[in-house]
């Protein structure tokens, strides 16, 4: 068994020329002393604002939770009172105020991970994980607001303390009227404003994603990533994705997307049916052939939702999925979702073919400039920029069985680039369309959660069953999903 990493889908590769972008500035800048001191100063500030944020904003969390060790029962619930935020103001000041839009922003940076520097790549994380909770008082206003009435009004049943905390909302479990198990997602109040404000105001291009990425249309990337984060604070968008999915899914064998239930559900309040399942971290210590069926299983949904639908959920995250055994697997969380246009997956699946099926030079150059990848009559030749995208195939490039790997997952961009000197005329041309900004991580948060697993497959002939060429099914997972799909769509 070949034991090797495996990046999946062509617009890696523009993820990491945008990381070697950034790599390429600071080495010019270093090598004009005159331009050190400044970039030194802008990025030294940036990080210090940025770790002090995070530091404020998870005090107080940590200070909570040292204190409750030792605490008794009634002291603990007096605490964990005082921790909830109680009105919509101090959601703002808690969630918004740049905070809310650094949460959102920290959602679709993982893919520049690699070239962040270290003190905003610890804040980020930070700021995704010390959320405190709204008061039961204060949810239960948000759903009145909405909704008509009050929880205990509105549900059969309805659980005050919250199941889960999201960036910008928490889950309530809840009972509907016909008794119906429900997950009602409730933002907090006045979250939306704070952050499309920050949104408008803050300075991504200074972010790391303007004046440091040369070549790059920073103002298009920008406003891609602005109407992609403001998408998820409107409800009703995520619940049209959520029906949009789960009726493409509908009697799959192994995939399964929770129903929305619409008379429940509001731009504030998202109320779906209630899913259970194991969680990532339980499911990682199964046996490895359950994670090699979660790990297929996972890569068939994003790519049949590429290929067939035009669509995937853009947030890889081990907290989205719920795991049943056998490879069943219930996807969550569609707040983050790009539709692509056929056009634009006609461009992606060209890349694809040219690099691993044809092995053509030449076509594969014209695929990079169409899609944006390689600036357009770079002085670079054909054969140039083929090697440098073989990097990006070797699993799907090759017909045999391969392990993805977490250190290959954590290391394949530093890996490549170390071979910086080899490929710098090719990187000197790299470029990133806006388009690909969410498919960036899709990509390497697949790469990431599939590492985590150690999955094992044929990835070659997995993939090829999920793009237009439509291969024969290749494991049994596949060939359940052939007979789904050829009864519910007639084939292609």
């Amino acid at each position: 068994m070949a034991r090797r990493g495996v990046v999946i889908g062509s617009a890696v590769a523009g993820a990491l020329l945008v990381g070697a972008a950034l790599r390429r500035r600071r080495r010019s800048a270093a090598d004009d002393p005159a331009l050190v001191p400044a970039m030194s100063t802008a990025w030294s500030e940036r990080n210090a604002a940025v770790a002090k944020l995070a530091v404020q904003t998870g005090a107080g969390v940590a200070a909570h939770r040292a204190q409750r060790v030792f605490a008794s029962a009634e002291r603990r619930q007096e605490l964990d009172e005082r921790l909830q935020l109680r009105t919509a103001e101090q959601v703002a000041d808690a969630l918004g105020n740049l905070k809310g839009a650094l949460m959102k922003i920290g959602q679709l940076a993982s893919f520049l991970d690699d070239g962040m520097p270290e003190p905003v790549r610890q804040a980020l994380a930070q700021l995704q994980q010390n959320a405190p909770p709204m008061s039961a008082e204060l949810a239960a206003q948000v759903v009145e607001q909405e909704l008509g009435g009050a929880p205990d009004a509105v549900f059969a049943e309805w659980d005050p303390e919250p199941l889960a905390a999201a960036s910008i909302g928490q889950v309530h479990r809840a009972v509907s009227p016909d008794g119906r198990l429900l997950a009602v997602k409730v933002q907090y109040p006045g979250v939306d404003e704070a952050v499309r404000a920050d949104l408008a105001n803050l300075d991504l291009a200074g972010f790391g994603l303007g004046s440091l990425f040369p070549g790059l249309d920073a103002p298009s990337m920008v406003a891609e990533l602005r109407e992609r984060l403001t998408e998820e604070l409107d409800y009703t968008i995520e619940a049209a994705n959520q029906r949009a999915f789960a009726e493409w899914y509908r009697g799959h064998p192994f995939i399964r997307v929770p129903e929305v239930l619409a008379q429940f559900s509001t731009a504030r309040v998202l109320t779906s049916e209630l899913a259970t399942g194991a969680r990532f971290d339980e499911m990682e210590q199964w046996p490895q052939a359950e994670r090699d069926l979660a790990g297929e299983a996972i890569y068939r949904f994003v790519f049949r939702s590429l290929y067939r639908f035009h669509a995937f959920n853009g947030d890889p995250h081990p907290g989205n999925y719920l795991f049943h055994g056998d490879g069943h697997v219930t996807f969550l969380d569609f707040g983050l979702v790009k539709h692509l246009t056929d056009d634009e997956v006609a461009q992606t699946y060209r890349l694809v073919r040219a690099s691993v099926v044809d092995k053509d030079p030449v076509e594969v150059r014209r695929a990079c400039e169409a899609v944006g990848l390689i600036a357009r009559d770079a002085p670079i030749g054909d054969d140039r920029v083929f090697e440098f995208m073989r990097i990006f195939w070797e699993a799907v490039e090759r017909d045999e069985v391969t392990t993805i790997t977490a250190e290959w997952a954590s290391q394949v961009a530093r890996r490549y680039f170390e071979g910086r000197s080899t490929f710098g005329d090719v990187m000197a041309h790299a470029g990133m369309p806006p388009s690909m900004v969410v498919l960036q991580r899709i990509n390497l948060g697949l790469l990431a959660i599939l590492g985590r697993l150690e999955a094992t497959a044929n990835w070659r002939r997995v993939a090829a069953e999920l793009w237009p060429e439509d291969a024969p099914p290749s494991t049994e997972l596949g060939r359940e999903e052939r007979s789904w799909w050829e009864r519910t769509h007639g084939g292609l």
